[in-house]
């Protein structure tokens, strides 16, 4: 596993082992990053970060932080070692955080103290479903206007965040754009903008 592109492209970023976890391949974070175009100076939560090769990218890309949330022990020390290589030697260490613990408890705890611009979401593909209406909900208080939202899953069970349950008084995220990649399925969806909550006054 490489980085990409950017400031630490070709970099060789370390894997799980023993089948722990499931990283996004080259190919789709390539394609990925390709959709998204620049991520300069944006604030990036990647959440359920694995070995932190999307958040890690989107450093490499330009990022100004990111926030990386993994709850294995183990997969975090992989992370901590893969920043190491890419961000440790390069003085960047002030551009990120890892946080450990389940995700939707971070961003209970992170709710309204932390502001993102992209967050990336790759959960385990046999929770994606379920995890769909309270991923949409804790995450909300936590993006800028018109954040965007990447949601790495199965095409059998996708995670659909623009289907969860809104207030009233909210505006539900739209979805962008969705690619199928063998049985990989990125959808990417957005927050509503200011304009969007200034027209429901």
């Amino acid at each position: 596993m490489r980085v990409v592109a950017g400031q630490f492209k070709g970099r060789r970023l370390a894997g799980p082992k023993g089948g722990a976890a499931r990283p996004t391949s080259d190919k789709v974070r390539e394609a990925l990053f390709s959709i998204l175009g620049p991520v300069d100076g944006l604030r990036v939560l990647d959440l359920f970060a694995g070995t932190g090769a999307l958040g890690i990218e989107a450093l490499s890309r330009g990022a100004a932080y990111v926030v990386f949330v993994e709850r294995d022990s183990r997969m975090r020390a992989v992370l901590r070692s893969n920043l190491e290589v890419v961000a440790g030697e390069d003085g960047q260490a002030g551009r990120t955080t890892v946080s450990g613990g389940d995700a939707l408890d971070y961003l209970r705890r992170a709710a309204y103290a932390e502001h993102f611009d992209l967050v990336l979401l790759d959960p385990p593909y046999a929770d994606a479903e379920n995890l769909s209406d309270p991923l949409a909900a804790a995450l909300s208080p936590l993006l800028a206007p018109g954040a965007r939202i990447v949601a790495e899953c199965d095409r059998r069970s996708p995670l659909m965040l623009e289907e969860a349950p809104q207030e009233a008084s909210q505006t539900g995220f739209s979805l962008l754009s969705e690619r199928r990649y063998g049985d990989t399925l990125l959808r990417i969806l957005q927050a509503p903008s200011d304009e969007t909550y200034s027209n429901q006054d």
